[in-house]
């Protein structure tokens, strides 16, 4: 690392070091080490005034990036003395170690991950060897100022990181300028190159640095991966993990445009949740007579849910959805479909639980009802050996001109103050099937998936009178528990246009 001693970045003229040297070295960074921690240990942080615990917060985070700066430096050295192509003299070799990797983990107990951390950055920040000579860092700025402390090891990684993805395609000096400019936003210092712009000498947080290094990025190489080079041009990945704590986690990443896309849809929807609305004429005059709960509509969308699961109820309805759309490509003749096995045992008692196909972590009963409510049932009888008796055609489920029909009357969610629109809802059996509820237009009311999940236990209450649904609200929202009609469509309303 520019400026750093000696023995930190021995050269070939002086790698040969007296022992006493060292241990002189070792002895001090031991007292250094015995002194921060007697210091530390003295430290009742919680008893501190406000103005002397933000000072102690700030002054320990100064020792720590001078520690961070020396751990980089010192695991980079030990990766390139462990360098493979050294044989039997490598430093890692004759310890037992199979890598400098192995060897810093071995040594310090940290992660893996962390050691490559560590040893990428250092390999852009540290001085390199080039026969008998010493070339300066990759990023001489970053290095100045990671060794002075001044700057973090995160925000350096974020500098590094973002310039070295467009390095091969940049002429030297605009990238010296960038990462100049990237170290004086991340440390407060004022360069030639931010003298007179805003923020000038601000020292910005790592996130934001991360933010403005990408700028750079776009800035810099405005047209990314030349148009030849399709192999290395970013493209969207999702990919499944392993089931862990009753979920499946997402892996992957989506290109810029995507992200737009996907918050463009998330925030169109979730707006209508945090919008501030107010009662037109119309919805005052209800609320007097007592049809309309005022704050219902808030009420109603005041689920436990936080916002990334209200993003991920807004994508599955998206895709279901989509299932449902005649244009979705078929797979073996039938729209895709996502089939539940489940015990007709465990079903008839309410307790078990149901597989699906391709998916090797159980669903809970209640799910198995909800599908059963929205979906359909086919029962196949199996002999004692496992082999097929008989399976039904029997099918409880809407089809898709019931289906048309009761978003016609609906419009949506039927629970109040629900904005997710019909294409998205799941047809719910007010009387449930299992019950002797029929699968009919007049015993059917459209529910987002939230709600139908939920419609047992949220204290909702839905009847069907006259062939539409009237909707009572929880004791919370409504003391009075008193039946309402259900919003409809808003063809449903007559215009008031030219009438008298």
């Amino acid at each position: 690392m520019a400026g750093a001693t000696t023995p930190h970045h021995p050269t070939t003229s002086t790698q040969v070091v007296t022992s006493d040297a060292q241990c002189s070295v070792l002895q001090q960074l031991q007292q250094v080490r015995d002194l921060a921690a007697t210091v530390l240990d003295s430290v009742a942080f919680s008893l501190l005034n406000e103005a002397d615990a933000m000072a102690v917060l700030c002054t320990v985070e100064d020792l720590g990036r001078r520690v961070d700066a020396a751990r980089v430096v010192s695991a980079a050295d030990i990766s390139v003395r462990s360098r493979r192509i050294l044989g039997h003299d490598s430093l890692a070799y004759k310890n037992g170690a199979s890598s400098g990797t192995d060897l810093i983990t071995r040594l310090t107990r940290i992660s893996s991950r962390e050691a490559n951390r560590r040893v990428r950055l250092g390999g852009n920040v540290t001085r390199r060897l080039a026969g008998t000579s010493m070339l300066p860092p990759y990023y001489p700025a970053v290095a100045d100022a990671l060794t002075a402390g001044d700057l973090g090891v995160d925000a350096a990684e974020n500098i590094v990181t973002a310039l070295d993805q467009v390095a091969a395609r940049v002429a030297p000096d605009d990238l010296g300028a960038a990462e100049r400019t990237l170290v004086a936003n991340a440390t407060g210092a004022i360069t030639d190159e931010t003298r007179g712009l805003p923020g000038e000498g601000f020292a910005f947080p790592a996130d934001l640095v991360r933010g403005l290094a990408t700028q750079w990025q776009a800035h810099l190489d405005p047209d990314g991966t030349a148009p030849n080079e399709p192999v290395a041009e970013a493209r969207s990945t999702v990919g499944f993990g392993l089931f862990r704590d009753g979920l499946y986690p997402l892996r992957g990443g989506v290109t810029a445009e995507f992200r737009g896309a996907l918050n463009g849809l998330f925030d169109t929807y979730l707006s209508a949740h945090a919008a501030p609305a107010f009662p037109t004429a119309e919805e005052k005059a209800l609320m007097n007579s007592g049809q309309l709960i005022p704050g219902t509509e808030a009420a109603a969308l005041s689920d436990d849910r936080n916002g990334g699961e209200k993003r991920a109820d807004i994508l599955r309805g998206i895709l279901e959805a989509a299932t449902r759309d005649p244009k979705t490509p078929t797979m073996g003749g039938a729209a895709p479909t996502v089939m539940i096995h489940v015990n007709k045992a465990d079903l008839v008692a309410g307790r078990g639980v149901g597989w699906i196909d391709g998916v090797e972590a159980p669903i809970s009963m209640k799910s198995v009802m909800q599908a059963l409510c929205a979906g359909g049932l086919q029962e196949l009888l199996l002999g004692e050996n496992g082999e097929v008796l008989s399976l039904s055609t029997e099918n409880r489920f809407f089809n898709r001109a019931q289906r048309r029909a009761i978003a016609a009357r609906d419009g949506g969610c039927a629970i109040t103050g629900c904005t997710v629109p019909a294409a998205w809802c799941e047809v719910h059996h007010v009387i449930p099937w299992y019950k002797g509820g029929m699968t009919r237009i007049g015993n059917g009311v459209l529910l987002c998936w939230y709600h139908h999940h939920s419609i047992d236990t949220s204290g909702w209450d839905i009847r069907m009178v006259r062939g539409k649904p009237e909707v009572r609200a929880p004791f919370c929202y409504d003391p009075s528990r008193t039946w309402r009609a259900a919003g409809g469509h808003r063809a449903g309303v007559r215009s008031r246009s030219g009438s008298r």
